[in-house]
């Protein structure tokens, strides 16, 4: 019977947590060093568990994803498993090689030149000279930094440093590839090509894969079983599409429905909100989209007495709880209709190509606008993520580094030679 290439059980790892002291004249520390000496009490240092219980096998050949919030445990389990931190509790047991990408510049020393960081890598991961020699210039090839691979490291920019490391890792052969999300410094092509080429060792070399990202569009694309860590603990293992449901669902905290089952009425007792809920172009419900697609926000209500006049409202926020925007329909003109009774259903499209990647909340307003008489108004009671399909054309076009602004529209540009 196979064994699993990453044997895990009952693993965790703890810190102490340093508190940063504040400032002390010299009078204060002598002062407080006496204190010390006499009350003979040691402060106790705070602790917590990044990693926590965690059972887990990942067999030869698999491509599991890792995904959770930031703080979950992602880099802490993969540092482990390269054995560059060792465990507090329970034990890793790793069959075969380990190559990493962790972090910018680890493993690399910055005053060699690209070249020897290359053999210092391969000698590291246990390979002789010559095995190494023959891989050198497809490793250089693919790294794209062959002007520069005799310049020492330190003049390196971060994406040059990313280039070298990742086609080092893929070319020396480990068994157990470990890929952190620091392919996030890269271009979005080289990327690509990262992820092609981690397609290939996979299936025709039958390497182990560990890949942590917050990119839900490569995980889904390139691995089949997926691993959710929240708080230190292991939430579950299964199917991709599964787990990134059960993530943005529940983890990022999205909600693509509320009903009231009994309904919400409204102040003056004239309407009655049943139902909101976030749809795609085709009428679907869901609580993800690419930043290339527009979002309909549905409201379901019941008019309960004729000749009612109101107007319909929302508010968008972004995970900094910044009001984005605002929209009312008293700018359609729908807003002097009076209703008679019956129930009603409004919708409201936001365009695509306008919010960023991030978490959004909306809020639901009934009110009378002039004077104002706010009827119901339900604060963030439905969110949805935004995120970018690199397939696409988007504002970001292939720039893959953090783009700041709280709206993200593509204009148009017109270039004209005078």
């Amino acid at each position: 019977m196979m064994k699993p290439a990453i044997e895990i059980r009952n693993l965790g790892k703890q810190y102490k947590l340093a508190t940063a002291k504040s400032y002390m004249a010299l009078r204060d520390v002598i002062t407080g060093g006496i204190k010390n000496i006499f009350s003979g009490i040691e402060k106790k240092k705070e602790r917590f568990w990044a990693l926590k219980d965690i059972d887990l096998d990942i067999m030869p050949g698999e491509r599991v994803g890792i995904i959770g919030r930031n703080g979950a445990g992602k880099s802490t389990l993969l540092k482990i498993i390269s054995r560059i931190t060792p465990p507090t509790a329970g034990s890793a047991i790793i069959r075969g090689r380990v190559g990493s990408l962790l972090e910018v510049g680890t493993g690399f020393h910055p005053e060699l030149t690209g070249r020897e960081n290359i053999y210092l890598n391969g000698s590291i991961l246990g390979l002789r000279r010559t095995e190494i020699s023959k891989k050198l210039d497809e490793i250089i090839d693919f790294s794209g930094v062959e002007k520069f691979i005799d310049t020492p490291l330190k003049h390196y920019s971060s994406g040059m440093q990313l280039r070298l490391a990742f086609s080092v890792a893929a070319h020396l052969e480990p068994e157990i590839l470990l890929i952190d999300e620091v392919l996030s410094v890269g271009d979005m092509e080289f990327q690509k090509k990262c992820i092609g080429k981690m397609e290939e060792v996979s299936k025709s070399h039958g390497r182990t894969i560990l890949f942590v990202t917050h990119n839900l569009d490569s995980l889904r694309k390139f691995c089949s079983t997926t691993i959710l860590l929240n708080e230190g603990k292991m939430v579950e293992k299964g199917d991709t599409e599964k787990i990134i449901s059960l993530y943005v669902s529940k983890h990022l905290q999205t909600n693509a429905e509320m009903v009231w089952e009994n309904g919400l009425s409204s102040a003056n007792k004239e309407i009655m909100l049943h139902k909101a809920w976030i749809t795609d172009d085709n009428g679907s419900t869901r609580s993800r989209f690419d930043t290339t697609e527009k979002v309909a926000i549905c409201m379901e209500y019941e008019v309960m007495a004729d000749d009612t006049a109101f107007t319909h409202g929302i508010n968008v926020f972004n995970q900094e709880q910044q009001n984005i925007f605002n929209s009312h329909d008293v700018m359609t003109g729908n807003g002097d209709n009076r209703k008679k009774k019956g129930r009603y259903m409004a919708t409201v499209w936001v365009p695509a190509n306008l919010l960023p990647e991030g978490i959004f909340s909306v809020s639901l307003a009934l009110f009378l606008p002039n004077p104002l008489d706010v009827l119901i108004h339900e604060h963030n009671k439905l969110s949805f993520e935004m995120y970018t399909d690199f397939s696409k054309q988007t504002a970001r076009g292939n720039y893959a580094e953090a783009f700041p602004g709280v709206v993200r529209p593509l204009l148009n540009w017109e270039i004209t030679k005078k």
